[in-house]
């Protein structure tokens, strides 16, 4: 019996250090939180970078449906997607200052709204202030050669600016930046 007790205390030890270890973390995101660069190329300033989460169709129908045609929508799923300018860029008619800003739209059939608004970390659309818009511009809505599982972005940059394109299910919108 005195030789079993060590034994045992070891084993135990073991075991417990071994729960100790193990860690706890979370499955997983549904929609993962993914992000895109605008830079000219791998040596320059960045113009652009957006951070959005990824929701997946998953067999749902998406535009005019889960994401309703004619409201405000949050671009991705859970926080609304960021919008970071690091030089100034033209967009519509305003420039934007470098800073952080929020990226909402609002799809349709035919076109989509983009909208760079002030108001950051705020989650969803639902706390969406209209008049905390910096500025608004409308671009037509295409048709995906193929259809899009998981919402994506990706910038097209060239010396003149960048293009930020929007695409999931079987539509895609393409958002020019200029350089000022």
């Amino acid at each position: 019996m005195k030789k079993l007790l060590p034994i045992l205390f070891i084993a135990f030890s073991i075991f417990s250090f071994q729960n100790l270890l193990a860690q706890n973390f979370p499955e997983m995101d549904a929609s993962p939180m993914d992000l895109a660069m605008a830079r000219p190329d791998k040596k320059s300033q960045p113009l652009a970078r957006v951070i959005y989460s990824r929701p997946q169709k998953k067999g749902r129908d998406i535009f005019g449906g889960l994401v309703p045609y004619g409201e405000v929508w949050r671009t991705g799923a859970n926080e609304a997607t960021e919008l970071d300018i690091y030089v100034p860029l033209k967009f519509g008619n305003k420039v934007l200052k470098p800073g952080t800003y929020t990226l909402y739209t609002i799809p349709d059939q035919e076109s989509w709204t983009i909208i760079i608004n002030s108001d950051t970390n705020v989650w969803g659309a639902f706390s969406y202030k209209k008049e905390k818009d910096v500025a608004r511009i409308e671009v037509p809505c295409e048709q995906a050669a193929a259809p899009i599982e998981s919402l994506s972005m990706i910038f097209k940059t060239d010396s003149k600016g960048t293009v930020l394109m929007i695409g999931w299910d079987d539509h895609y919108v393409e958002i020019p930046f200029k350089k000022v």
